[in-house]
């Protein structure tokens, strides 16, 4: 078969659209829940699977780190984040502030990754044309 990797950073970018939008629901999720007694954060971190799944390919471009890896590597899912710390007497560890600009830099994330691709997409058909 032949593989030319054109779309290999796409489908980086893909991951990691897919794990922002994930991330965009357990923030809001954190926000709903800032009142509930007991309720601890949740969050994604794509951004630790990616660079784990870069770092296991050392002395090479990052082109070819790209190429290398396996996109089912790069599934991720929620976690709860700091289960056993809460700063309130409820035992709630949602701070809503820090919760509102996790979730404005998640969406200019989300936002800049839909950009990349449409424009890489763009690149791909002038050059078909």
């Amino acid at each position: 078969m032949l593989s030319s990797g054109i779309y290999d950073h796409i489908d980086v970018w893909n991951k990691a659209a897919d794990a922002a939008w994930l991330r965009d629901t357990a923030i809001v999720n954190n926000i709903t829940n800032g009142d509930t007694p007991g309720y601890k954060r949740q969050d994604v971190d794509f951004e630790g699977v990616l660079r784990r799944e870069l770092g296991r390919s050392k002395y090479v471009s990052l082109d070819e780190k790209v190429s290398n890896l396996h996109m089912n590597h790069l599934n991720v899912s929620t976690y709860t984040d700091s289960a056993g710390y809460s700063y309130r007497l409820d035992e709630n560890n949602v701070d809503p502030e820090q919760e509102y600009a996790e979730l404005a830099s998640n969406r200019i994330k989300y936002n800049g990754l839909i950009d990349s691709m449409t424009q890489e997409f763009n690149r791909i058909k002038s050059v078909i044309k």
